[in-house]
């Protein structure tokens, strides 16, 4: 009888776990530049957390991957890794975090590329935000074994609702300033 080790295991759900949260995170900081409150705060603060928890989930989203390659719990190839549907298990769900795992390092890298890329074509590229966090959930409850869990359940839930309502408010607090500058 061989004894699986879970070390790998535990580190790639760990890792996508965080990377969740810090995707999250990112996506309630930028959704925040541009409303009310955070006029308060410091813009270029916000935007810098903005970009850093974005990094900082593309560097979680790298070792989650690194780690599933290295366990044998489930078998994950480097070609897997950048090839949506070359998983066998839960493959549609696993496809969904590979083209999640695409836009996000695209939107990342993006930061740098604001001035090359012109405001209104950064801002249309960075409106894949959205698409890239729904994939990012669909991946976490359709393929992540945690999802099971209450705990998981209320991440998994919990956060597109955050996000949901942040939007919602970007979009009425944004718009409400147009209307009053406007009159």
């Amino acid at each position: 009888m061989t004894h699986h080790d879970p070390t790998f295991w535990l580190l790639a759900r760990a890792a996508g776990l965080t990377a969740y949260v810090l995707l999250g995170a990112s996506v309630l900081a930028g959704l925040t530049l541009r409303t009310r409150p955070a006029r308060r705060l410091r813009l270029p603060l916000v935007a810098e957390a903005h970009k850093t928890l974005a990094v900082a989930s593309l560097a979680a989203v790298a070792l989650h991957g690194s780690a599933l390659v290295l366990d044998s719990t489930v078998r994950v190839t480097p070609a897997a890794l950048v090839v949506p549907g070359l998983v066998a298990y839960r493959p549609a769900a696993v496809a969904a975090g590979v083209v999640a795992a695409w836009l996000l390092t695209i939107i990342t890298a993006s930061f740098w590329m604001r001035r090359r890329l012109g405001v209104r074509a950064w801002r249309r590229l960075h409106k894949a935000t959205y698409l890239l966090f729904v994939l990012a959930a669909a991946h976490g409850l359709t393929a992540g074994t945690d999802s099971s869990q209450p705990w998981g359940q209320a991440l998994y839930l919990g956060m597109p609702a955050l996000v949901s309502f942040a939007a919602c408010w970007r979009i009425l607090t944004v718009a409400g300033g147009r209307t009053v500058a406007r009159a």
